[in-house]
């Protein structure tokens, strides 16, 4: 069954905590009972009896009939403003994700229509000043959808109108209630508005809070089916966007930050041009003279984080040690004490953690193993407004792992299945900081690793100074590169020297007098200046790196070399893994789990190096840098990859049979296992868009340039998959499986689709590229290879070797030529 949970996250990632747009729930929003066409207001006091005490603030809020009414009187200084209503899906059933997550964020405008409020949706993609002709175009075309038609039930002696809120957050409307995903994945069938209701309500000065209980009947609800319900709290925050939106700061490619997108229609430009603008808090310093100084000094409003009750008292200072962290990050841009956490206050009934005023670090008790760190920006301006880190307890499982399987050949504080206290918060820390990043604005930045060489990595002083990466936002996780003797001591990445250049880049304050246009020359000065450093080079996180350079989970400049040793510490960390997972009375549940890591690991490090053929490395640059921003990897290191693969990748790999680990593991399935890895790999070096830039670089390379063709790194591949052929040696299961998987590759590159995924920005035709001569051409020769090798496989007991061969060659016959016959020998 899916979970809530899924859902809620996947539209965290999928926004990037950014953007902020209107969310469409399945069903259309109801009107307010009895509403008519020409409603009529009825005298105030009539609806809202003198014993009915208001909740007064930005809006004054009156609970009737026993509290089973919301009403709400909005005064003329709300409508035409902005407000941001982020919703969170505060208690839900057990298998149905965690209270505390968002479930949506729209930013939303009140209007008064006559005798009706309106609430609408408002988006800021498109943008003019409203000094401009074109203003009332852009507006037009952007017309803001109505969400609600709420009657005026009476009219306040202050002239406020007063609306029933009920149906509005305790019906079905869309921004309010369940999530069209989830509403999908438990067969949401309708609203059930007799057990739906709502459960408080708070107005404060700039936000109003509602929280609602939405019954649901559902064909499969995540828990007790036999009722065929599901009901969810919802809390509501409705927060009033800055009288002043903060002064956007356009972002630069060489420097990572998450951003709003506008097209701004007022520019004097030659076209409809996007903006992007980095999302950041608003910091002034308290003090602008000692500030302009260069002194450090507080901001008038710090970055605050308050600690989820629920979490567990021995995290805590940890958890809070990850935020503080980067108020060394904030001492480059002139700020001391820019981020603190806090506490949650026991003895205020008004706070909550759903309170979208609040930036909280929620604890979820989950068997998820992850965190995450989103945050609520202003669509206007990108000051980001609030955050709710997400910790799911199960993380520091995955913490576990990744200590023991990448540092336990080094670090004896890795070698047990439960670390000590005071190690796994130190990990914790690690983590909290890296999402307290995010929440700060900053994207992955897969491309830092790569700055760092291998020697580096394993000096003990260097690493100690430096850690594992120049930033903490990449993938690096712990040092898998130090060997036993180097005395490396550092194996965890920390807040580096690149953070702490974006922090500066977007933190750094200017007073108004400096125009927007010189803060920019300013900063795109100071980043040419910064790119001729590694360690300031800012590498995107993509789904499928074509720069190998930014990939998940990897570390230094060279990939082949890091990789061999940390496959070195995993051959020797295997024939311990029995003794440091094992404990009396206990199963082999951590031994299994741990065992399966190792050979995730293995996967990883072919990964790495599978990416460095037919890579491209990209490095972002702006007009006025006279560097190439792609640039192909060199052929020297790409037949580097290819050995390596072949050695590493392609062989038996017998330092993971471990019989002492198998027997106690698994009955059957371990061939499988190593096979479907090592298919995997090979896949990878057989993509279509990796070969198109293969024969790309060849075709565009200059004469006498390090290029390896694409037909010289099929055949050393074929050579070495096939190897046994030219030898008669003993072809193992394994190897079998690997040598069929590439015939079905070339298979499949010789007649699959005519479009390919894409490589780079541009689709690859399969009909167009030399791709397809190619498998034809390395399908042919391995035949012949092949029938030349069955007469070394005579003997009895190479039978199911010679029926292998006999078997690929047939069904290399049949990829030459799909609609006739096998052919003669």
């Amino acid at each position: 069954m899916l979970r809530l949970a899924v859902f809620l996250l996947a539209v965290l990632l999928a926004s990037g905590c950014t953007l902020v747009r209107p969310r469409g729930a399945a069903a259309p929003s109801r009107p307010a009972a009895s509403a008519s066409r020409d409603a009529t207001p009825k005298p105030f006091r009539t609806v809202v009896p003198d014993s009915v005490r208001g909740d007064d603030g930005l809006f004054t809020l009156y609970r009737s009939e026993g509290g089973l009414r919301l009403m709400a009187a909005i005064p003329d200084s709300v409508f035409g403003r902005e407000m941001l209503v982020v919703s969170r899906i505060a208690r839900t059933p057990e298998g149905a994700g965690y209270g505390g997550e968002e479930a949506n964020e729209a930013a939303v405008r009140w209007e008064r229509a006559g005798n009706f409020v309106l609430l609408r949706t408002v988006r800021f993609a498109s943008v003019a000043a409203d000094s401009l002709p074109i203003y009332r175009a852009v507006q037009d075309a952007q017309f803001a959808p109505v969400v609600a038609r709420l009657p005026v039930a009476a009219v306040r002696p202050d002239g406020a109108p007063v609306v029933d809120l009920t149906d509005l957050f305790a019906g079905d409307t869309p921004v309010f209630g369940l999530p069209a995903e989830a509403r999908e994945a438990y067969k949401v069938r309708k609203l059930d508005a007799a057990r739906s209701y709502i459960v408080r309500a708070a107005a404060y000065p700039r936000n109003v809070e509602v929280r609602a209980v939405l019954t649901y009947d559902a064909a499969k609800p995540p828990t007790g089916s036999e009722t065929g319900t599901l009901s969810v709290e919802m809390a509501h925050s409705f927060v009033l966007l800055p009288d002043v939106p903060m002064r956007a700061r356009r972002t630069d490619p060489r420097v990572g930050f998450f951003a709003i997108g506008q097209t701004d229609y007022g520019l004097d430009v030659q076209r409809a041009e996007v903006r992007r603008y980095a999302t950041r808090w608003r910091l002034i310093p308290s003090n602008i003279a000692a500030y302009e100084r260069g002194e450090l000094v507080p901001p008038v409003t710090p970055i605050t984080f308050y600690l989820d009750p629920a979490t567990p008292t021995q995290w805590r200072p940890y958890l809070c040690q990850g935020v503080t962290d980067w108020n060394e990050a904030f001492a480059a841009a002139g700020f001391s004490d820019a981020i603190r956490c806090l506490d949650a206050p026991t003895d205020d009934p008004d706070w909550s953690p759903e309170d979208a005023r609040y930036s909280v670090i929620r604890y979820f008790p989950s068997a998820t193993q992850n965190a995450y760190g989103p945050h609520v920006s202003d669509p206007r301006s990108g000051e980001i407004l609030e955050s709710d880190i997400g910790w799911y307890h199960n993380v520091m499982n995955l913490l576990r792992n990744w200590y023991v399987v990448q540092t336990g050949a080094v670090n004896p504080d890795a070698r047990s299945p439960r670390l000590r206290e005071d190690v796994m918060g130190r990990l914790v820390r690690m983590v909290a900081a890296h999402e307290v990043g995010h929440t700060l604005g900053l994207p992955h930045n897969w491309g830092s690793s790569a700055a760092y060489a291998v020697d580096s990595l394993r000096s003990p002083t260097f690493t100690a100074a430096h850690g594992t990466a120049p930033s903490i936002m990449d993938y690096a996780r712990f040092n898998y590169v130090a060997q036993p003797g180097d005395g490396v001591t550092q194996l965890l990445p920390q807040i580096g020297e690149y953070d702490k250049w974006a922090i500066d880049w977007g933190y750094r304050w200017f007073p108004d007098s400096v125009s927007d246009d010189a803060i920019r020359q300013r900063l795109e000065a100071e980043a040419t200046v910064r790119a001729a450093d590694p360690a300031m080079r800012f590498g995107a996180q993509t789904s499928d790196p074509v720069d190998p350079r930014a990939q998940s989970e990897d570390l230094s400049s060279d990939g082949v070399a890091a990789s061999r040793l940390g496959l070195a510490n995993l051959k020797r960390i295997v024939p311990n893994l029995v003794a440091w997972t094992t404990e009396p009375g206990e199963d082999f549940s951590t031994l299994d789990e741990l065992y399966g890591q190792v050979v995730g690991q293995w996967g990883r490090y072919l990964a790495h190096v599978g990416r460095i053929v037919g890579g491209v490395e990209k490095t972002a640059r702006v007009g006025g840098q006279a560097e190439p921003v792609f640039v192909p990897v060199s052929g020297t290191r790409e037949r580097a990859a290819v050995a390596f693969l072949v050695d590493e990748g392609f062989t038996r790999p017998t330092w993971l049979l471990d019989p002492a680990i198998l027997s106690r593991i698994e009955a059957s399935g371990t061939s499988d296992r190593i096979a479907q890895l090592q298919e995997t790999a090979l896949g990878r070096l057989l993509e279509p868009a990796r070969l198109g830039r293969m024969l790309d670089a060849a075709w565009l390379a200059a004469p006498g340039a390090d290029v390896y063709p694409a037909e010289a790194m099929l055949a050393d591949l074929r050579t070495g998959v096939w190897s046994e052929a030219q030898t008669g040696a003993p072809i193992d299961a394994a190897r079998r499986a690997l040598q069929r998987a590439h015939v079905a590759r070339l298979d499949s590159l010789l007649n699959g689709v005519a479009a390919a995924p894409t490589r780079g920005d541009r689709p690859l035709s399969l009909s167009r590229s030399d791709v397809r001569p190619l498998a034809r051409g390395e399908l042919t020769a391995l035949r012949a290879d092949l029938v030349r090798a069955e007469q070394r496989y005579a003997r009895p007991e190479q039978r199911l070797d010679r029926l292998h061969l006999e078997d690929a060659v047939a069904r290399i016959d049949v990829a030459l030529d799909p609609r006739g016959a096998a052919g003669s020998r």
